[in-house]
């Protein structure tokens, strides 16, 4: 029933665009870009480096601010909230995962994880519940009091992973999530996030200059220059790749 009802859209940019003045050039980042992005959705935003790619997510995820136009979440203009208000939002309702891991080396993995629960002021037994809950769901019980110089970059990932879902946000804002990663763990990370997506109904916005990472997405948007060539659904993607594998 779910696919006939209306959804509502959980990003939305509206003309938005991000400029750096260089001397005496500017550089549009990104220049006018609609888009929106409803509720359960597998958005892959593809495009070479360059292309605007990082900063479209850091609008949508708040984390940066627009030269110009509006960016919604969940129908709120976040340009009009306080840093703290925004701050509240980044922890409950989206989950941040980037190339570079980002853990914090003096934590263990299970420390790692509970991290961004503490910011929420979320129980101690509950924090360390649904850290243990995280990593084994992410094949890495026998390493929660491991730091992250005793892990692969895979394992850091999944640990990176793990804590981005934490909060049991409902948006995902990945940014080249495995280009760090081997082949083979590069599929294993892809695979998760699309049953995540299928399985919680998780949002997810994937960032990547690969094209064979499309083929795990419903819907692709290129970016080029700033901008938005084209915004489609293509045939054969979504959870039919994984017949055929991913690539890094």
């Amino acid at each position: 029933m779910r696919k006939f009802m209306e959804k509502r859209n959980v990003i939305e940019l509206k003309n938005a665009a991000k400029y750096y003045n260089m001397g005496e050039n500017i550089v549009k980042a990104l220049d006018g870009v609609d888009i929106k992005i409803e509720e359960g959705d597998f958005v892959a935003i593809m495009g070479p480096s360059g292309s605007g790619k990082s900063t479209g997510m850091n609008l949508a995820g708040s984390l940066d601010h627009t030269t110009k136009g509006e960016v919604y979440l969940d129908g709120e203009n976040i340009a009009l909230l306080e840093e703290s208000e925004l701050a509240q939002i980044r922890g409950k309702k989206i989950g941040f995962i980037f190339q570079q891991f980002n853990l914090i080396p003096n934590l263990t993995a299970k420390e790692n994880v509970m991290l961004p629960m503490l910011f929420q002021n979320t129980l101690e037994e509950e924090r360390e519940e649904r850290a243990e809950e995280l990593l084994r769901l992410l094949g890495l019980s026998d390493r929660e009091s491991h730091y992250p110089n005793e892990l692969s970059g895979g394992q850091q990932q999944r640990v990176a992973i793990a804590r981005s879902l934490a909060n049991n946000p409902e948006v995902i804002l990945a940014d080249e999530p495995t280009g760090n990663l081997d082949s083979k763990s590069a599929q294993q990370v892809l695979e998760l996030f699309r049953n995540l997506n299928k399985e919680n109904g998780q949002t997810f916005v994937l960032v990547s200059h690969n094209p064979k990472h499309s083929e795990i997405a419903d819907r692709v948007a290129n970016l080029i220059d700033g901008q938005i060539e084209s915004d489609r659904n293509p045939s054969g993607s979504g959870a039919k790749a994984f017949e055929k594998g991913v690539g890094r």
